[in-house]
C-alpha cells in the first residue's frame, strides 16, 4: 500500500472487528417495515458485525452497504461509525471517511485512533495542516503509536520540515526498531537535503531489517549509480525490481513520497537500457505464469 494511504486506518480497523453481536438474534436484514427501538439495535449491531467480519477478508464492497445500515440503525454510535469511516478510507473515498470520522470524534473527542484516521485522511486530500493538527492531538493522549509517528513524519516531510520530519521517524523506530518504512523515509528526507551518503547508511539499515523489501533496495541502486558506482547500483536495483516491479512506475514512486531529486534521478536510473530489459524480463515472466 502507498504511503500516501496511512497504516493508521488499518488500525482503526482492526480495532472494529469484534463487535458485540446482540442478545436477541434477528434475521441479517430487517424485512419488517416497522422495527421497535431494541430491534433496530439489533439489526444495526448485527449489520456491523457482518461488515466488521467482511471488512476481516477485505471484502470491502459487501462489508459498505452493510455498515451504511447500521449507522442508520445506531446514529449515536460510536464503533458503527468508526467501522463505516474507516471502510472509506480502506476504498479511498477519503470524502466520505472524513464526515463519518468527525461524527466519532463528537462522540468520542478523546479517540486517540479516529484523531489519527482523521490526519490520515486529511494528508491524502494534501490538506498538510489539518493533518498535522489531528495526529498531534491523538499523540497528546497516545504517543507511543508509531504508526501515527510515522505519519507525523510523513506530513512534515512533504511540507519540507526536514528536522522534524526526521524526529518524528526516529520516535517511531525508537518504540520499534523493526518498523523499516521509518527508517527508509528518514533516507528519503536525507537524499532531498543532499546527504546522499547518510541517505545510503539509512536505506541499507532498512534492508538489513528486511532484505524482501523493494523500496530502499531500489533508492540505494539509485543513489550508487549518481555516485558512479554502475555495475552495483544495476545489480541492485535489478534485485529490487525482481522483488516489485511496481517500482518502476515513477507515480508509485510519487505516491510513496519520492521527493523530486531522487524521483528525477530514478527516471534517469529507470531508463538504463539494462533496466528495461530487466523490466521486459519480468513483464514477459509475469505473463507466461
Amino acid at each position: 500500500m502507498p504511503k500516501r494511504f496511512s497504516l493508521i486506518s488499518l488500525v482503526v480497523l482492526s480495532g472494529l472487528l469484534s463487535v458485540a453481536q446482540p442478545v436477541r438474534a434477528q434475521a441479517l436484514i430487517p424485512h419488517i417495515l416497522q422495527l421497535n427501538p431494541d430491534q433496530m439495535q439489533d439489526q444495526g449491531l448485527i449489520l456491523a458485525q457482518e461488515a466488521a467480519q467482511l471488512a476481516q477478508f477485505q471484502q470491502y464492497d459487501l462489508a459498505l452497504p452493510r455498515a451504511q445500515l447500521a449507522v442508520q440503525l445506531l446514529p449515536d454510535n460510536a464503533q458503527a461509525w468508526s467501522l463505516l469511516g474507516s471502510l472509506y478510507l480502506q476504498v479511498e473515498d477519503v470524502e466520505a471517511a472524513i464526515p463519518a470520522l468527525q461524527k466519532v470524534r463528537s462522540l468520542e473527542p478523546d479517540n486517540s485512533a479516529i484523531l489519527f484516521a482523521l490526519g490520515s485522511a486529511y494528508f491524502n486530500q494534501d490538506d498538510y495542516d489539518q493533518a498535522i493538527q489531528f495526529i498531534q492531538a491523538g499523540l497528546k493522549i497516545d504517543p507511543e503509536v508509531p504508526g501515527a509517528l510515522f505519519d507525523l513524519g510523513n506530513a512534515y516531510y512533504v511540507t519540507r520540515r526536514y528536522d522534524e520530519a526526521i524526529a518524528e521517524y526516529e520516535k517511531a523506530i525508537a518504540i520499534d526498531d523493526t518498523f523499516w518504512p521509518a527508517v527508509n523515509n528518514i533516507g528519503l528526507v536525507l537524499y532531498e537535503m543532499g546527504d546522499v551518503d547518510a541517505a545510503l547508511e539509512k536505506w541499507e539499515s532498512a534492508v538489513a531489517i528486511d532484505g524482501e523489501q523493494a523500496e530502499p533496495q531500489l533508492a540505494i541502486a539509485v543513489a550508487l549509480y549518481q555516485q558512479g558506482q554502475q555495475n552495483e547500483a544495476l545489480l541492485r536495483g535489478e534485485t529490487a525490481l525482481r522483488l516489485d516491479n511496481r517500482y518502476a512506475d515513477v507515480d508509485f514512486l510519487s505516491e510513496n513520497l519520492w521527493g523530486d531529486k531522487l524521483l528525477g534521478d530514478a527516471q534517469t536510473f529507470l531508463s538504463l537500457p539494462r533496466i528495461r530489459q530487466t523490466l521486459a524480463q519480468i513483464s514477459g515472466e509475469s505473463f507466461s505464469q
